[in-house]
């Protein structure tokens, strides 16, 4: 069977899984405001993080919970990030507790996480009180509900589930996602979880994370800030029943390749829901030197608060195009660059060997009207191929950043 791409479901498509969310009383507005995902037994369990050096205290915990490659519940609180407040570290560590105790687990069990405002103290009545509720409200139909309960500024709930099989067996992944300001992964700057009813040992499953991460959210920015708190959770419970991936194998790469599938979805979603944003905008770098510098390049074009503005103002303003691609940093020539602009409406060469390239200004205008706009770059040096995708700089950018914490 061919992987079969947006089943329903979300992260509870997969086998043994659950999820809820519900308003806890942490956001000023009333939205929901914490989801819990729990898996029915213990799950291989992988992540990534921040490399911001201020970190939120729900990282410093997971990281020490999943130490053994273990967890069984994500619990997660939006409004509220948890970071550089007083007795954040005791907060998160008592959440994982409540977590536990309600569900029946090990504290050492429970992934938490939390995304919002920095710098303000967080109670922990939100979590003693909203905790026992969420756990009765666990349901296979539950992923929307997390998926919204773990927003902020974003506009859209983001997830999708994938299916396919390993053995004989059918195996599903799921994930949601939240993120839209303070986007410029390295790993990471949102809040990814993944669920999948894959057997696989923890080491494995952590090197597809590690791996795949790097062409999928570390190839996203809306606004260049690397946040404090993000982390991407990967949970695999074994419950589709395939022999378990212990080593490097063919269905290790098949695991791989449906993860990837997830995780570019759900990145373009981010990138797609930038903060004000109208559009979305895919670089694809060919001909580098290497993958590597391929990956780098598309990364710096789509990042370029020029580039995102002339995208904002419809124009094809290919030379902030060269101009990102000529300040990134690695091996490789300026000269002999073709760059092309699409989108639904057609494509247009704006620029060839690194020269103008004749076109029409109201051509390619009409072309940048779209939501969606394909940047395509040529460099000529090798066989390298990436992408990356952002979104265009607004006015709105400005106005939701400017009044974040009112």
């Amino acid at each position: 069977m061919e992987t079969k791409v947006s089943i329903k479901g979300g992260i509870c498509s997969p086998r043994g899984f659950k999820a809820t969310g519900a308003a806890c009383g942490i956001k000023k507005d009333g939205a929901k405001d914490m989801a819990l995902i729990v898996s029915d037994r213990i799950c291989s369990a992988a992540a990534v993080y921040t490399t911001n050096k201020v970190k939120g205290a729900p990282l410093t915990v997971t990281k020490r919970n999943l130490a053994d490659g273990k967890a069984r519940a994500i619990i997660c609180n939006s409004g509220n990030a948890n970071t550089c407040a007083p007795d954040g570290i005791k907060i998160a560590e008592e959440t994982c507790r409540i977590t536990a105790e309600t569900i029946g687990c090990r504290t050492e069990d429970v992934v938490v996480c939390s995304t919002g405002v920095i710098g303000q103290q967080l109670a922990i009545e939100p979590f003693a009180e909203g905790i026992p509720r969420l756990t009765k409200n666990l349901s296979g139909d539950g992923s929307q509900d997390a998926a919204e309960a773990i927003m902020t500024t974003d506009i859209i709930p983001k997830s999708i589930a994938v299916e396919f099989q390993l053995d004989g067996k059918s195996c599903r992944i799921g994930g949601i996602a939240k993120g839209s300001g303070m986007i410029d992964p390295n790993m990471a700057t949102m809040l990814s979880f993944i669920t999948t009813d894959v057997a696989i040992v923890p080491e494995l499953l952590q090197q597809a994370l590690s791996e795949d991460v790097k062409t999928s959210y570390n190839q996203i920015c809306v606004d260049g800030d690397t946040s404090t708190n993000d982390m991407v959770v990967v949970l695999a419970n074994g419950m589709a029943g395939n022999r378990q991936i212990d080593e490097p194998c063919e269905a290790l790469e098949k695991f791989k390749e449906a993860l990837s599938m997830v995780t570019t979805h759900l990145a373009k979603m981010l990138a797609r829901d930038g903060e004000g944003a109208t559009k979305l905008i895919e670089c694809i770098v060919e001909g580098a030197p290497d993958d590597r510098l391929a990956r780098k390049i598309s990364k710096s074009v789509i990042s370029s608060n020029l580039l995102k503005a002339a995208m904002f103002g419809e124009d094809a303003n290919w030379g902030r195009v060269l101009c990102a691609i000529g300040y990134t940093e690695g091996d490789f020539s300026g000269e002999n660059i073709d760059v092309a602009m699409g989108s639904a409406k057609g494509r247009i060469t704006v620029c060839k060997g690194s020269r103008h390239e004749a076109y029409s200004e109201e051509r390619a205008s009409e072309i940048l009207s779209e939501e969606e706009i394909l940047i395509t770059v040529d460099l000529h040096q090798g066989d390298g191929k990436a992408a990356a995708w952002g979104c265009d700089l607004t006015y709105d950018y400005v106005r939701i950043n400017g009044d974040y914490r009112s």
